[in-house]
């Protein structure tokens, strides 16, 4: 139990630092540059969140599910090539972002353009990150993210002066850079990009299946916002996305407590399937009312001009978001605690279905809901879908509970058959 406190401690730690990063570069940049730009910002902000979603199926969440808590030179050859993985992935991507940007131009292009100059180093950076939560030392991703928020000082003044979107994104996504640096002088491993398709061949049962899943997932939030923007405009992506920044520091509890779920469930499983199911309906019921909590302090007890110095002009729109945002987020946490389970399992077949199923519910509802309502039709819509999508990841994660304990029973009915047979 011990153990267990203190890998989530760390966990929780680490994302407090990442979630206070976008917080205070969201409040910035929002404050900088106006709803216009903030927009464009955004823009960019989740397509840097597909492309770590790619980088993370295909190198670090196969990582996590085969090699969390093995011996340190087995950790150290696998993260050599995960590491590579994740900078092939970044510049496979930051040429696709440039060459967009240089495409459609305009401030959104020069947001796209940016980001494709810094994604090789930004993937690297989150690769270091849940290399080093696979196996427990969550203290060095803290150190990775203290660098990264650390770095951004300097940066983000430099950005302001003279303020851009192309500036601040440069300024952001620099400091991962740096971070990444540093984080492979903590690992001691050298990326080794030669070994990324070696890495990938031998991972390609769980990798892309969990690229699937992960792109749904990202991809779905990233066409939603696309056609918010195209329904409504560019400044109501602007909104949703300042409605989605004042839940940041519950953020810090959902993907700190995320860092940990699967390597604490995976032990779990060891002990036993049922348990395993405890824990996440446990897992994802605290985080739900975690959300719940904080919404609720968020509508009851913000004024109005806190939130107008935090989020300036684009406060008056976002603050008719939050009881929405508030659900949607309260089901996703919920939702994360079967998701924990069937990564654990090993059933990417079965999540990957519930992941299309859940990203479908969300597409849709977030379009439908911007087509009839603009910015905040959409945040309801894509509540509603959230809540409707618990109902297929708890059906899976109990299929895939019962096939493990089927499993374990014909095992057990083996080992005791075959000492029976010997004796014979």
């Amino acid at each position: 139990m011990r153990g267990v406190v203190r890998r989530l401690t760390w966990g929780l730690a680490d994302q407090a630092v990442t979630s206070l990063v976008s917080f205070v570069v969201g409040i910035v940049v929002a404050r900088s540059l106006g709803a216009l730009e903030f927009g464009a910002f955004s823009l960019a902000w989740v397509t840097y969140g597909v492309v770590v979603n790619i980088s993370r199926g295909l190198a670090t969440d196969p990582l996590a599910v085969r090699f969390s808590g093995v011996e340190r030179s087995v950790w150290r050859s696998a993260v050599a090539r995960s590491s590579g993985m994740g900078i092939v992935v970044g510049l496979v991507t930051g040429v696709i972002c440039a060459a967009v940007g240089l495409t459609i131009g305009g401030r959104t292009g020069a947001a796209f353009f940016a980001l494709g100059l810094v994604l090789p180093g930004l993937m690297l950076q989150d690769s270091w990150r849940f290399a080093f939560f696979a196996s427990g030392q969550g203290g060095k991703a803290f150190v990775s993210d203290i660098t990264w928020a650390l770095a951004l000082i300097p940066l983000l003044y430099v950005a302001s002066q003279g303020a851009s979107v192309t500036r601040f994104v440069l300024a952001w996504g620099g400091a991962g850079v740096f971070a990444a640096v540093v984080s492979g002088f903590q690992a001691g491993v050298l990326p080794r990009v030669g070994l990324a398709w070696r890495w990938f061949v031998d991972h390609r049962d769980l990798g892309l299946r969990y690229l699937t899943e992960n792109l749904t997932l990202s991809g779905a939030y990233q066409l939603k916002m696309y056609g918010l923007g195209a329904l409504a405009g560019v400044a109501a992506v602007g909104t949703v996305r300042g409605a989605e920044m004042l839940l940041g520091p519950f953020m810090i509890v959902l993907s700190g407590v995320g860092l940990v779920a699967v390597p604490e469930a995976s032990r779990i499983l060891r002990r036993s399937a049922r348990k395993l199911a405890l824990f996440c309906l446990l897992l994802g019921g605290a985080q739900a009312l975690a959300a719940l909590a904080w919404g609720l302090l968020l509508m009851v007890a913000l004024p109005d001009a806190w939130g107008e110095a935090m989020l300036g002009e684009i406060w008056l729109t976002a603050a008719a978001l939050v009881l929405p945002a508030t659900l949607s987020v309260a089901w996703a946490g919920f939702n994360t605690g079967a998701a924990a389970g069937l990564r654990a399992l090993g059933v990417a077949r079965r999540s990957m279905k519930a992941q299309l199923w859940a990203s479908s519910f969300y597409f849709v509802g977030g379009v439908s809901g911007a087509a009839v309502g603009g910015a905040l039709g959409s945040a309801w819509g894509a509540a509603a879908a959230t809540f409707a999508s618990a109902f297929v990841w708890w059906y899976t994660l109990r299929i895939g509970v019962r096939e493990r304990q089927h499993k374990d029973s014909l095992l057990l009915v083996t080992r005791q058959e075959v000492p029976e047979m010997r004796s014979t």
